[in-house]
């Protein structure tokens, strides 16, 4: 049975008034929640937060104005400040208080926007250049990603697109933690799925550095079925650093790292 959105909430498109509000978002959750990126990076969770949200401007921009990027609202939501209200919901953060804790940075999020599920079309990928600031504030993104791509023995003209609405990318999935626990991620992921599959896509890929995360979408709904394309575990992947030692870049993280794609057009 297909998990029922709570009444409370609901999905929409996101659009450019909303840059601030995930971006925000996916740096609070990537910094403080996530069960890969607080452990390997303890210290100025803070600092990173913001140096996230900054460098991450980008990619999320650039997944917004795909207008396949999609968000959770909370239509019970109960603004904290008058003038929150009055636009709809604000951004707080002041980027050069560094001692703000994590909850001063949540309080601090006076919107209604409680999930995201980034994605743009394959055929218009993220200019790495511009995500050189990003990659640099997290280096280790960029070797889950390599360490993935290691595992992935396709032939890529068996999936890569050709042209516009073929392959939807998936790229950063993020609930805010105050709203963790009521299945909010399976509902937009199957959301997007069935949007994706009317729109025409005929597959989405998602990189995955949650077990929650990469059991959703290796478990689709049907008709959609799931192909598995690699798991990379974060206390065995090792690699060599420039004096030839082995070195294990993901302890003390303990999870799966996945890499999944949906066939949508399964007839």
């Amino acid at each position: 049975m297909a998990p029922q959105l709570p009444p409370r909430y609901e999905i929409r498109s996101l659009g450019p008034e909303h840059l601030d509000w995930v971006g925000a978002i996916c740096a609070h959750t990537n910094m403080f929640h996530s069960p890969v990126w607080p452990i390997l990076y303890p210290e100025n969770k803070t600092q990173r937060a913001y140096k996230m949200f900054q460098t991450g401007e980008y990619m999320m921009r650039h997944q917004i104005d795909s207008g396949l990027s999609l968000g959770i609202f909370d239509k019970e939501y109960q603004f904290k400040r008058p003038e929150s209200e009055a636009t709809g919901g604000k951004l707080y953060w002041n980027l050069e208080n560094t001692d703000a804790t994590e909850n001063e940075l949540e309080d601090q999020m006076d919107f209604p926007l409680v999930s995201v599920a980034m994605a743009y079309d394959g055929i218009n990928p993220l200019d790495m250049e511009k995500m050189k600031p990003l990659i640099a504030t997290v280096p280790l993104f960029a070797t889950a990603y390599k360490a993935l791509n290691e595992q992935d023995k396709r032939d890529p003209a068996s999936w890569k697109p050709t042209g516009p609405m073929q392959v939807l990318m998936r790229n950063a999935t993020s609930t805010r933690g105050t709203h963790e626990g009521h299945g909010l991620m399976r509902c937009l992921a199957e959301e997007m799925m069935r949007r994706s599959a009317a729109q025409g896509f005929r597959g989405i890929q998602i990189e995955t550095g949650s077990e929650a995360v990469l059991k959703v979408w290796s478990t689709p709904p049907a008709p959609f079925k799931e192909n598995v394309i690699g798991k990379v575990h974060t206390t065995t992947y090792s690699e060599q650093n420039e004096s030839g030692e082995t070195i294990y870049p993901f302890r003390p993280a303990d999870l799966n790292l996945g890499k999944v794609y949906v066939d949508l057009q399964t007839a």
